[in-house]
């Protein structure tokens, strides 16, 4: 696989890297460096690990669990998603993000899990390309690691500088892309 297919896999692949950063650095609507860059290599060591366990796992056991991961993408994320709706809309005028601690590590590991599950089949990819593997790890993670962190500072910047329930927004894009994984799984 050439550099620039690996490029692109990663960026497709860290679109909702992007969106969930945005949002969570929205919310709390200034920079937090520690936050940013542990949610950031969360995200790109998920995104780049899900490849690496498809590709070891191999045809049989991706065959049986592609079967129900549209499913379990679709549950996490919507069940995500519904919650940082819920808390957006719902949570008390005085109550904060540093409250509610969008990067703690329960919440971060379970985005970076919701986040990386399409990454997982990604791994079929280099079963016909092993000579790609550990460069399209190291792109894919990378990638992953420079989109969030590119969403976060965004969403941090757009927080200070508009009042915006960004909660609502990364839960919509969150269901929507459970959504999405389920109508490809059904219409392709």
């Amino acid at each position: 696989m050439d550099y620039i297919t690996l490029i692109l896999l990663s960026v497709g692949l860290a679109m909702d890297c992007f969106a969930v950063s945005l949002a969570k650095a929205g919310c709390v609507g200034r920079v937090k460096v520690g936050g940013f860059l542990f949610m950031a290599i969360m995200f790109g060591l998920f995104q780049g690990l899900m490849p690496l366990i498809g590709y070891f796992i191999g045809n049989e056991f991706i065959d049986y669990i592609k079967d129900y991961d549209h499913c379990i993408a679709f549950a996490i994320l919507a069940f995500i998603g519904g919650k940082m709706i819920w808390e957006d809309l719902f949570s008390k005028e005085d109550e904060s993000c540093e409250v509610r601690n969008p990067y703690s590590v329960g919440t971060v590991i379970l985005l970076s899990i919701a986040t990386s599950i399409d990454a997982l089949a990604t791994g079929l990819v280099f079963l016909t390309a092993p000579d790609s593997l550990w460069r399209g790890i190291i792109i894919i993670g990378v990638g992953s690691f420079l989109i969030s962190l590119i969403g976060s500072f965004t969403g941090a910047y757009a927080g200070q500088k508009l009042h915006f329930k960004f909660g609502v927004l990364g839960g919509v894009i969150l269901i929507a892309i459970g959504v999405k994984i389920v109508i490809e799984h059904c219409c392709g």
